[in-house]
C-alpha cells in the first residue's frame, strides 16, 4: 500500500485534503487577472459554485471583513477561506500562492523593460486576455449581485454605492464604513430590510465547510487574548525586523531602506485596493524619491493589470527600478530583483497579520444580529464598488483614452467614443457571449482570447 503524504494524512472533518487545497489555490492563482473584480469572481466561481467548499453568505461574510482591511482584498480573502478551511498552514498557502504568479510575471517583465523597454507582443499576449477577463468580471458582478441584493434597499445601497465611487470620487473606506454603520443602526432600530441573512445552518447541499460547522465555530477560529498576542508578536516580527534591520545596517538613506520604509506605510493606508494610492506612489516615487521617469507608473500599472495577482504588484515594479537605479555595490539586476521581492514582502506580510489577527474575532460574530445587518449593508456597497471597478476595467480595455471630467461635484473619466478600439470590443463581446450564452468555461475562454490576441498582433490589427 503506497504511503499517505504529509497532507493528505491530515484530512481536517470536512473531507478537504490540504493537498487537494494546494491544487485549488494554484488554480485559483493561476486565474487570479483583472484586478479584485476579476480575482474575487474567480474565487467565487471555484471555491463557492463549483467545489462548493463555502457558502454564499460565509464567502461574503468574509468579503466584507477584507474589503474593510487596508491592502489587497482579495488576496486577504483567499489568505481568510484558506484559513478557515486548513488552519493558520492553509491561510498562509492560500494567501501565498496568490501572488506567487504575479510575482514571477512582474518580476520576469521587469528584467525585460529594464533591458529592452515594453515589447509589444507581450502586450498583445495579454490584449486578448483582458476582453475575457471584462466577461468575466461582468458574470461575477452578475451573479453575486443577485445573492447580496435581496430587496430595494439593497439595490438603492449598491447604487448609491457606485455614484457616490464613480462619479463623485467618494473614498472607499468612507463609502464602505458608511454602509456598515446604516446597516447596524437600522437594524437595532428594527428595520427588517438589512437583516437578509437567515442564520448559518446549513441547507439541502450546502458547502462543506458550513456543513461541517453548523452553528458552531471550529477550534483554530476561537479567539482568544494568548493567541491574538502570538499571532501579532510573530507577524509583526516578520513584518518589522527586516525593516528595522535595513535602517540600522544601511542607514536611512539607503534605497533598500528608503523602499521598506516607504512600502510598510503603503501597506496600512491602501484601504480601497491599488487605486486608492498608485496616484500617490507615482508622485513620490518620481519627484521625490526620483525611482521612476514619468510615465513609467502607467507601464508598471499595465503590467500589474494583465498579469495574474493583486493590482497593488505594480508595487514590486517600483521596487525593482528603484533598486535597480541606486543598486550601489550590487549588479543593477539583482539590485533590483531584491529591491523587487523586498518590497512585495513589506506589501503583503501585513495582510497575512490582519487576517489571522481579526478573522477569529469576526467568526465569532457571525451570528449578531445587527453587525450581520451592517454586512450585509457592506456586501450590498461592495457591489456597487465592484460595478465601479468593472466599468473601470471596460472603459480602459475597450477605449484608448479617457477624458477627465471635472464639474463639481462630478469627477471621474469618461472614455473618448472616437477611441473605442474595435478589436478590443468584438474580443470582449465574443467572450461575453461564450459564457452566458454558451456557458463555456473560463479556461477555454481565456486561451481562446489570448490566441485571438496574438493572431491580431500579428497581422498588424493591433497596435
Amino acid at each position: 500500500m503506497a504511503e499517505l503524504s504529509i497532507t493528505e494524512r491530515w484530512k481536517p472533518q470536512h473531507g478537504v485534503s490540504l493537498d487537494e487545497a494546494l491544487r485549488t489555490w494554484l488554480r485559483v492563482a493561476a486565474l487570479s487577472f483583472g484586478g479584485p473584480a476579476g480575482q474575487i469572481a474567480v474565487m467565487h466561481r471555484i471555491l463557492v459554485e463549483e467545489k462548493r467548499w463555502v457558502s454564499e453568505q460565509r464567502f461574503l461574510h468574509a468579503l466584507n471583513y477584507c474589503m474593510l482591511l487596508p491592502g489587497p482584498e482579495a488576496q486577504q480573502l483567499a489568505t481568510y477561506i484558506g484559513w478557515l478551511m486548513h488552519r493558520t498552514l492553509g491561510g498562509i498557502i492560500a494567501g501565498g500562492l496568490f501572488v506567487v504568479p504575479g510575482i514571477i510575471a512582474i518580476m520576469a517583465l521587469s528584467y525585460v523593460y529594464a533591458a529592452w523597454g515594453n515589447v509589444p507582443i507581450i502586450v498583445a499576449l495579454f490584449f486578448g486576455l483582458k476582453a475575457a477577463v471584462l466577461a468575466i468580471v461582468v458574470e461575477a458582478l452578475v451573479r453575486i449581485g443577485k445573492r447580496a441584493l435581496k430587496n430595494r434597499v439593497m439595490i438603492a445601497l449598491a447604487a448609491i454605492a457606485f455614484v457616490g465611487i464613480f462619479f463623485l470620487n467618494i473614498p472607499f473606506p468612507i463609502i464602505v464604513f458608511g454602509a456598515g454603520i446604516l446597516g447596524f443602526v437600522a437594524a437595532s432600530m428594527g428595520f427588517a430590510a438589512f437583516n437578509t441573512e437567515a442564520g448559518h445552518a446549513p441547507k439541502d447541499g450546502g458547502a462543506v465547510v458550513d456543513d461541517m460547522l453548523g452553528e458552531g465555530i471550529p477550534e483554530h477560529a476561537r479567539p482568544t487574548v494568548a493567541r491574538a498576542l502570538a499571532v501579532s508578536a510573530i507577524w509583526l516580527a516578520l513584518w518589522l525586523v527586516p525593516v528595522i534591520a535595513l535602517l540600522a545596517m544601511l542607514g536611512s538613506a539607503n534605497v533598500f531602506s528608503q523602499i521598506a520604509v516607504f512600502f510598510s506605510k503603503m501597506a496600512v493606508v491602501t484601504f480601497g485596493g491599488a487605486y486608492a494610492v498608485l496616484a500617490y506612489v507615482a508622485q513620490q516615487a518620481v519627484e521625490n524619491y526620483g525611482w521612476l521617469k514619468p510615465g513609467e507608473m502607467l507601464d508598471g500599472l499595465g503590467m500589474a493589470e494583465t498579469t495574474p495577482g493583486p493590482l497593488i504588484m505594480v508595487l514590486q515594479f517600483v521596487g525593482f527600478m528603484a533598486a535597480y537605479r541606486e543598486p550601489g555595490a550590487l549588479a543593477p539586476m539583482l539590485a533590483g530583483t531584491l529591491g523587487g521581492l523586498l518590497a512585495t514582502w513589506v506589501t503583503f506580510t501585513p495582510c497575512f497579520l490582519w487576517i489571522f489577527l481579526g478573522a477569529p474575532f469576526v467568526e465569532k460574530l457571525r451570528g449578531h444580529k445587527a453587525l450581520n445587518a451592517a454586512l450585509s449593508a457592506i456586501t450590498a456597497a461592495v457591489v456597487g464598488v465592484i460595478l465601479n471597478l468593472a466599468i473601470w476595467f471596460a472603459i480602459h480595455t475597450v477605449f484608448r483614452e479617457t477624458v477627465p471630467i471635472r464639474a463639481f461635484p462630478l469627477t471621474f473619466d469618461a472614455p473618448n467614443v472616437l477611441s473605442v478600439d474595435p478589436w478590443a470590443l468584438a474580443l470582449s463581446i465574443a467572450a461575453a457571449v461564450a459564457i452566458f450564452r454558451f456557458k463555456v468555461g473560463m479556461i477555454p475562454t481565456l486561451a481562446a482570447c489570448c490566441v485571438a490576441g496574438m493572431i491580431l498582433y500579428l497581422l498588424g490589427a493591433t497596435s
